[in-house]
């Protein structure tokens, strides 16, 4: 049976509520509806800053990659919205027509307090000032090279300067690019995701970097933890970790740990 949906305030926050409901069930939302959700999310994304501002007290989640068992885990963990404010990283799911066109919509980073910055993956060579991010045009699909595509490819590295990355996009940064490119903007640090990490979150750079990665046993065989990053009223954080949820029909044991792997997307 086909859903009606109104086109007033009060009807489309309903709606919204609703389908959220749905979804935390595991029951399957309507074409109609999912394309609602999208819409309405274009509406709010259309009026965002590319560097759009954040405010405390807020959790920072990395990848979540569609792992939806895993995220139910996340919000049981660090409470749900909108009485836990969340600011997440991107990588949410990894296919779907309608939510890939609505991601050329997002903003391209966030900034909490002025303090810290957040891309999806890291830094470029295009990029000195922040104003440099709010310049752009980020209403497409991603290019393969430029500012747009470095924020959401590129990742720290022990080595300094800029390298070439092994993903085939974006670069590799040193901490003398995170030092530099922090002190210029007043910020005190990077929050960025984007990266398989074994405890869910790692620090580089002397702490001018953190990597948090919120999808635990990650592709159901990488073994690692998930973590999100909180963030109270004057900036202190606190990394909460956590281990799969147990999945519907799944008898493999998918809470226990596997090896470690060194692959990373």
């Amino acid at each position: 049976m086909g859903v009606e949906i109104s086109d007033s305030s009060a009807s489309s926050v309903s709606e919204v509520d609703r389908c959220i409901e749905r979804a935390k069930e595991c029951e399957l939302l309507a074409e109609k509806q999912v394309k609602f959700l999208c819409d309405k999310a274009r509406e709010i994304f259309l009026k965002e800053s590319n560097v759009q501002p954040v405010s405390c007290p807020v959790t920072v989640v990395g990848d979540v990659h569609g792992q939806f068992y895993d995220l139910l885990e996340l919000f049981r963990i660090g409470g749900n919205a909108p009485n836990t404010n969340y600011l997440f990283l991107g990588d949410y799911v990894d296919r779907g027509t309608m939510f890939t066109d609505l991601f050329d919509y997002l903003p391209s980073t966030a900034l909490v307090e002025n303090q810290i910055f957040c891309p999806h993956g890291g830094l470029s060579p295009n990029l000195d000032m922040l104003d440099h991010v709010r310049a752009i045009d980020r209403f497409m699909e991603v290019p393969h090279e430029g500012l747009l595509c470095d924020l959401l490819w590129s990742d720290p590295d022990e080595r300094s300067g800029w390298g070439i990355s092994p993903r085939g996009a974006g670069y590799t940064f040193g901490q003398d690019i995170s030092e530099n490119f922090n002190f210029i903007n007043g910020v005190e640090m990077i929050a960025r995701a984007h990266q398989l990490v074994m405890e869910g979150y790692s620090w580089s750079h002397d702490r001018n970097v953190v990597t948090v990665f919120s999808v635990p046993n990650y592709c159901y065989r990488c073994g690692n933890q998930a973590a999100i990053m909180e963030l109270d009223d004057n900036l202190n954080y606190n990394f909460l970790q956590f281990d799969p949820a147990p999945r519907p029909g799944d008898s493999s044991g998918s809470k226990g740990r596997q090896s470690s792997s060194d692959y990373f997307l």
